[in-house]
């Protein structure tokens, strides 16, 4: 009995709440000031509260989840930073470039690939496109649950690198802010600050459906000034990497297929030219081969990673 006590007078504890309550409210506070009140903040508040003091096993959940709590949070907070503030916008050079490298006859003119798919889009691939580029989150987040609930110190591995890769195409952006495709087929050349998210050719997807899934989602857009590197091709690489080291067998084949549609879909869509997917696929080569070093050869990060480790086991 008394053990129960302490057992659950520890899970309960003044200093557990003082902790969580402080976190919340700077994080809501510090939200306002950089870039206003939104529901999704308080959602997230809610969400990392209830599932903190649900049960044990939720508070572990959600205590390593909350690395990509981290994701979120910072790119949500680059609103209140356009990268268009800090370097040129590539806009027309970009676009040069890839016509140059991977221009495509379209009767007497040399076209971008992403001009080709426009004018020749069919219903079909509008609907397959739309289903991968919706897998972009499903499928990280599902296989981060499922290493969570299998193996803490590879559901770690996964994650951590997943952050890592972001922090250096987030970086990338900051560089190279970068104009998609869909930017120059609606403004041209001329550079338009504060441009607002546009769903480009996954309108299609929401117009068939008679929804407006991607409309939401590309309101909610940090910058769309972010084209290069392309992040959604850089995820389900890391995805297939894990997999192949977890050697996870047959579900690799299906992460093969989800990352060869979304490289595929974003060009499609006219949301990244193949050289972002080029640059995406490259970012996240580079932080999956600097994290497994950093995390074998740097004592401190190995260090760290165990003891988080020991925090969610």
């Amino acid at each position: 009995m008394t053990g129960h006590s302490t057992s659950t007078g520890s899970f309960f504890s003044a200093r557990h709440l003082l902790i969580t309550t402080a976190v919340s409210v700077v994080y809501l506070l510090v939200s306002y000031w950089l870039i206003g009140y939104k529901q999704d903040q308080l959602n997230l508040v809610i969400l990392f509260n209830a599932c903190y003091y649900i049960s044990r096993v939720t508070r572990k959940f959600i205590l390593g989840f909350s690395i990509f709590i981290v994701f979120w949070i910072i790119f949500d907070f680059m609103k209140a930073f356009p990268n268009y503030l800090y370097q040129e916008v590539h806009i027309e050079d970009l676009y040069a470039a890839e016509k140059r490298w991977f221009g495509i006859k379209n009767g007497y003119s040399l076209v971008t690939p992403n001009e080709y798919w426009s004018s020749n889009h069919t219903t079909w691939l509008d609907i397959l496109t739309g289903f991968f580029y919706l897998s972009w989150v499903p499928v990280p987040l599902g296989f981060a649950a499922f290493l969570f609930f299998k193996n803490r110190k590879w559901f770690l591995q996964f994650s951590l690198t997943f952050l890592f890769v972001n922090l250096l195409g987030f970086i990338i952006y900051y560089v190279y802010p970068a104009a998609p495709p869909w930017y120059i087929q609606q403004y041209g050349f001329l550079f338009e600050a504060a441009t607002p998210g546009n769903t480009a050719g996954l309108a299609r997807f929401d117009t068939y459906f008679d929804v407006s899934i991607f409309k939401s989602l590309y309101e909610k857009s940090s910058n769309v000034f972010a084209a290069m590197p392309s992040l959604h091709s850089a995820y389900p690489l890391i995805v297939l990497y894990y997999g192949w080291k977890f050697r996870l067998k047959w579900i690799n084949l299906f992460f093969a297929v989800v990352m060869i549609g979304i490289w595929f879909s974003a060009v499609y869509t006219s949301h990244h030219y193949v050289l972002d997917v080029l640059a995406g696929i490259i970012c996240a080569i580079t932080g999956i081969v600097l994290f497994n070093w950093l995390s074998v050869k740097q004592k401190s990060v190995k260090n760290a990673i165990d003891g988080y480790a020991r925090i969610i086991e």
